[in-house]
This record gives structure tokens, sequence and C-alpha cells, in this order.
């Protein structure tokens, strides 16, 4: 719940286990007092200021007879140029001033999280909106935080607007900013590159700045719009956490800076590199949500906060606890050599497998001049009818009793594509340079509305005109040529007429079921979820690269928004070979299919499909509903272990992966987490019963066979 202490002029933000806490200074600024876990409404105003060495060298505000160095104090909203010399939320540009001097005005509380208008957003309850004005420039700035009864997890925007007859420019409009009083914190993040992303990586913070961010136009695969602040001695089960996730998918900032006094302020929000916006009267600027998540034990703890969020609150509730297609994709079978009867041939190869989706991928559009390799065609969503009769194949797949899937591409253009050549400028570009291509295409000037008219229009035509099941969104490069008639604005409005174009296809076809890409998990973030139930994880389908991909994305998202296939070997992108066995106990760990030619299989791997198929479909429910446990980090260890709990404790897996087999080593053994303490359960494999608190405490053996990339599973259940 949210309270408002007249008195101290305090507020109170209690989401379960956690309070927030600020009040309104003398000065007229939110001072931020606590974030942690749960206390007693208390007057928090006795803790000092971040450093109270200032007079000599420091700069202050007059007010009230009193003076503030705003340097000295956590701030809740931090503006450039008045005495707080740190990195701040807010910057504005009023016709060559940039100062702005924002104060608190009046607060209110409502019973439920508005949306945000232009934006997806976490459905939220009680919700805190604070005024603040700058009477000098008629600028008013909305502080929105939301708190949840069942969650450990703040939600925080803010919303500028122009409320005077001028225009002025916002240079930098972040979603928060957050102080913590001392240093003893390192950051966790999720690196990476196309093939290897949502790599774990902790590091200390050093004073001055740290960014993580992106300015490639997508969340990308380098550095994902997730961060966490970690004590020195957190670990999985123990310590504290604060996570860090937007809701947004361009070109982001989390930035972490330790000043001068050791205390540490973590901000972000839309990255303000190249970025400014010109707000005109009666105009409002929304900047995305933050969510941030509070755990005082471990970072396993915030994982599974930030996994309920998710599943309960943004992802599509239609879709958020359905069974996901179980998918034959048939890319790496076929690539763009595609016909009717090859994937009459796949749709009867599949048949008394348990899969239940087939999904021709790139290959089947383009119109007259086709597509057949990836030079050409994108941006013409016609089909090609000299390579493949769409509605034979749409129909022998459903009277085969399976869905059916097409993928799309529809951010982008082939140079030669008709789309391009009647209208050049409906690409991105800058004046008298040639646009960069990204493989072999130019990317949709998404900032017009006729462009976004256009994609709509043409991906529409088709979901309308066949019995489309399954759509796989993808986009397979980042943007360049930030140029459009809106210059500093570009990027940022590039992702508002995405999320348009997603409000005008997703939602106007209910029925069907998206699925995100881009170059594999180069997208990967909470905003397309919320389009999106699940996400390609990774063009990497290497099972080993997998475990490493798969755990990192679990630190913030929940296993069933990942996709995850098992393939054929070697592998296409490491040329590994591992077990059939163990690509699936990977890829089981998610979204479930495949992505190979099920017809050359062995009978006894045919046999095996169906097996997997199968076992998957018996525990799919702890994947949709299920808390993870992260046992053993592959980043750590030669062991990748990971647990999935039932909501209730009575059931559990345990997929257990090592990668490299070492002769002489010590036994692997595991340690469940998660159960009832109280209650027996079978242990399946060993076919003995245990109290929860025997198996926790005493752990499980784990006999792996003498090869690289072996894995096991234990089954767990209550008697």
């Amino acid at each position: 719940m949210i309270f408002f202490d007249e008195n101290l002029r305090t507020f109170f933000l209690e989401s379960k286990d956690v309070t927030y806490s600020f009040k309104i200074n003398e000065a007229g600024f939110l001072q931020h007092l606590y974030f942690g876990k749960r206390i007693e409404r208390e007057d928090l105003s006795f803790a000092p200021p971040i450093n109270t060495e200032w007079r000599i060298h420091g700069t202050y505000i007059k007010e009230n007879g009193k003076i503030f160095n705003l340097n000295a104090y956590p701030n809740e909203c931090p503006t450039y140029g008045r005495s707080d010399y740190r990195e701040s939320m807010l910057a504005f540009d009023f016709d060559g001033v940039r100062v702005g001097d924002l104060v608190y005005d009046s607060h209110y509380i409502i019973n439920e999280k508005p949306t945000l208008s232009g934006m997806p957003s976490i459905k939220g309850g009680q919700t805190l909106v604070v005024l603040l004005v700058d009477t000098i420039h008629n600028v008013e700035g909305k502080l929105f935080y939301t708190v949840f009864e069942d969650l450990p997890v703040i939600l925080r925007h803010c919303e500028i607007v122009n409320r005077g007859k001028t225009s002025f420019n916002i240079d930098r409009v972040y979603s928060f900013s957050l102080d913590f009083p001392d240093k003893n914190w390192k950051t966790l993040s999720l690196f990476g590159a196309h093939g290897r992303e949502r790599m774990v990586e902790t590091s200390d913070i050093v004073h001055g700045v740290t960014v993580f961010d992106s300015k490639r136009g997508v969340s990308s695969s380098q550095l994902n719009p997730f961060m966490a602040m970690v004590r020195n001695k957190t670990t999985e089960f123990c310590g504290e956490a604060v996570g860090f996730n937007l809701v947004y998918s361009g070109n982001f900032a989390l930035k972490v800076q330790k000043a001068e006094a050791d205390g540490v302020r973590v901000t972000g929000g839309i990255n303000d590199f190249d970025f400014s916006w010109k707000l005109n009267p009666n105009e409002t600027f929304v900047s995305p949500e933050a969510v941030l998540v509070y755990s005082d034990s471990g970072i396993g703890k915030m994982s599974r906060a930030f996994h309920d969020l998710y599943r309960n609150y943004l992802i599509n509730p239609k879709f958020a606890f359905k069974p996901r297609p179980i998918v034959l994709n048939v890319w790496e079978a076929l690539r763009f050599d595609i016909s009717t009867q090859k994937i009459l041939d796949m749709v009867d190869s599949i048949k008394d497998t348990g899969i239940d989706t087939l999904v021709v991928d790139d290959g089947w559009f383009g119109g007259e001049k086709g597509r057949n390799d990836e030079f050409s065609g994108l941006g013409d969503w016609v089909v090609n009818k000299n390579k493949i009769n769409l509605k034979e194949i749409i129909d022998y797949t459903h009277n085969a009793g399976l869905k059916f899937g097409l993928w799309f591409e529809p951010e982008v253009a082939s140079p030669n594509s008709n789309v391009v050549i009647n209208h050049p400028n409906y690409i991105l570009r800058a004046d008298g340079l040639e646009p960069c291509e990204g493989r072999w295409s130019y990317v949709l000037d998404l900032t017009q509305k006729e462009v976004c008219d256009y994609v709509v229009n043409s991906v529409n035509a088709i979901l309308e005109e066949y019995d489309v099941d399954y759509v796989k969104w993808d986009m397979n490069r980042s943007l360049t040529e930030f140029c459009s008639s809106f210059d500093k604005e570009t990027a940022h409005r590039y992702i508002l007429g995405l999320y348009d174009i997603l409000e005008r296809i997703v939602y106007e076809h209910p029925e069907i079921f998206f699925e995100g890409c881009a170059s594999g998990g180069c997208r990967f973030d909470p905003a397309m979820l919320y389009y999106f139930p699940q996400i390609w994880t990774s063009d990497n389908t290497d099972a080993y690269m997998r475990a490493l991909i798969q755990y990192g994305t679990g630190l913030c998202y929940p296993l069933s928004a990942m996709s995850c296939h098992v393939s054929a070997v070697p592998n296409k992108q490491c040329g590994r070979v591992t077990p059939f066995n163990s690509r699936f106990n990977i890829s089981r760990l998610g979204a479930f299919g495949f992505e190979l030619k099920i017809a050359e299989l062995s009978n006894q791997e045919r046999l095996s499909v169906k097996e997997f198929v199968d076992e998957y479909i018996k525990t799919q429910d702890l994947i949709l509903n299920g808390d993870l446990y992260r046992l053993n980090s592959p980043f750590n260890e030669n062991l990748f272990a990971e647990q999935i709990v039932s909501k209730n404790a009575k059931n559990s897996i345990i997929v257990v992966f090592k990668p490299i087999s070492v002769h002489n080593e010590d036994t692997v053994r595991v340690y469940p987490q998660g159960l009832m303490s109280d209650k027996k359960y079978f242990i399946k494999e060993l076919g003995i019963e245990r109290s929860g608190g025997v198996i926790m405490a005493i752990g499980l053996p784990v006999n792996l066979k003498k090869q690289d990339f072996e894995s096991f599973v234990y089954h767990l259940e209550t008697i």
C-alpha cells in the first residue's frame, strides 16, 4: 500500500516484503530515504546526507532561509544545473537556458495504474503520482510509483508536460533515479553478441560512471536493458540484490555512478545519446517504465520476482500460462530451398511425433521476384505463387491435425524490393549517403505514419487471407542512419512506430500466437514480451552455448518466455556435436521445439523425438508456472544445474548438464532448493522416498556418463 505521513511529509511505498520511502524536503525537492526490506513507518530523516563536507567547495541553493547543497542528498528526481553534479534524471533546453528547477507541488493516489500512452507497460494496482513544477518555465513533471501486494517490486516512470505557451526541448528523460548510501555493491549485467547473448558478468563499481547501454536502435544482444546491484557476498540464495529492467526495446542507458563520498546512484531510461525531444505547448512526453525489484535472499529470489511479475502482469493473459506450441521450424532443414512438396513431406514426417505446429520460415514471399536468397524479397509481403501454394500447404497441415505458422521480417526491405524501388522515401536514410545495409536490407522508417500503415496493411492482408495460427516476427539488423524529419527524435519515434504496428497487428489477431525474434535474441526485453509471449532466445542452438545463454536470460526473464529448440549436429553455429538427449534437456527449459529434418533421423532418434515431446508435455506446467532455482552456474564451474519447483512445491524437476568430462573428478552432487522440509518426496530416478529437508541438506548424486556434454534429469513428487 501507499501511505503519506503529513507530519513527516514522508511517503511510504510498501510492496510485499519491501519499503520504498522518500520525503518532501524543506527546499521542495524529493529526498530519497530508503529502499530495502520492509520496515516500520517511522521518521527516517535521522540518516545524514550522503556528503556533509560541502561548505567550502560545494554550491548550494537557498530556500526559506536555509541552504541546501543538492549534491549532498539522495534525490528522487535530480535535474541538471542546480548544485547536484551527479548523473541527472532530467535535462532541459529552454531556448538556450538548460537549467530546470522542479519542486514538489502536490500528489495523489490511484487504485489502478494507468497505461502508458504509446508504449507497452505492466498492469498494476495502487499508484502514487507526485507532481513537480517549474513555475519559471511552465514545466510539470509527474513521477509514477506502483506497488504490489504479492511481489517485492516497485514500478517507476515519469511524464513531462508543457504547461506554457512556447516549446522547449527535453535533452534527457530517464525513467528513475535511485541513490544508495554506501559503496558495498557490485554490478551484475548481461553482455554478449549475436549467438552468445546475455552472458553473466559481475563487476566492481569504480569511481565515475559505468554505463550499460545500446545505441543500435534495438535493445541489443550486446547489453540487455537489465542490471542488478548485488552486495559483495550476495549469492543465489542469500544477500541483498536490487534488479533494474526497462520496459523498452530501443536505445537505452542504465548508469551507475560512485561519487566522491562513495554513495552510489543508479539511473536510466531512454538513451540520451543523440536524443532531444521538442515538446510543444500542452504536449506530454512519457518515459518507458522501469522495474525495480528488491531481494534480501539472494539473486534467485530477485529473478523469481521478475518472472512472476512478467507472467502475471505483462505477458498477454490469453497466452501467459497456456501450453506453448511445440514447433518444427523448417529453416535449418530447408533454408530458402522450399517448395510445396518439400513442406508437405515435412508435415508427413512429424505425424505421430507429438509436434503440433509446423512453421515455414524465410523464403515464401517476394511476389514475382521471389526470395531465394538473402539478397531480395524483403518488404514485398506477397506470396511467391511460383514457388509454393500456401493455401494447399496450410490446408494439408490443418488436415493433419497440426497448426501452421509463418515467418515475417516486416521492419526491413531489400534494396531491390518493389517497396524500395517505388517508395525510396520509406527507408531510414541520410541525405547524400547510401544507406548502410544489414543482412542485405534497409530499415523502413517507422517514424512515418505512411510507412507504418504499409507494414500493417501488408502483414494483415496475409493474415486475413490465410488461416495462420502462429507468426514468428523477426528483425535481423541494427538501425543506422538515425535520420528523419524528426532529427534527434528518430530513434525513439521508430520504437513508438513499432509499438503502434504491433498493437494494430498482434492485438487485431488475438487468435494468433506471435513469437518474437531479432537476429535470435537481440531484442529480448519486457516490452517485446508484452506483444510476444515468447522470444527466440538465440540463433545459436548448440546445447552448451544455450546452457549459458538460457542461464543468463533467466536472471530476469521467465522460462516460458524463452523459445528453445533441438537442432541437428554438428551444430550450424559452432560445429559442436552434443548428445541428442542433452540437446533435449537444455531445450526443455523453455518453450520447446525442433529445427531439423525429422525424416532423416534414425528410427531410434525418431522414437526419441516422441519420447522427448511426451516428457516435455508432462512437465510443461512447471515451465509455465513454476519457480526457477539456479543450483550451479556454468559461468563459475564445469556444471550447469537448474531446478523448477511447482508453486505448491509438490513436484519438481532438476536438469543437470556437465560440459567437460574429467577423469577421476569428484562425483557430481546437486543441492535442491524450494522443497517442503516436512513432506516426503518420491525421487523417481533413485526409486526412494525422502523428506524435502533431507534432500536439500544431503543433496542428490548425479552419475553422468563418461562423455562431454552429458546431462541428467531428476523428477521429484510428493507422496
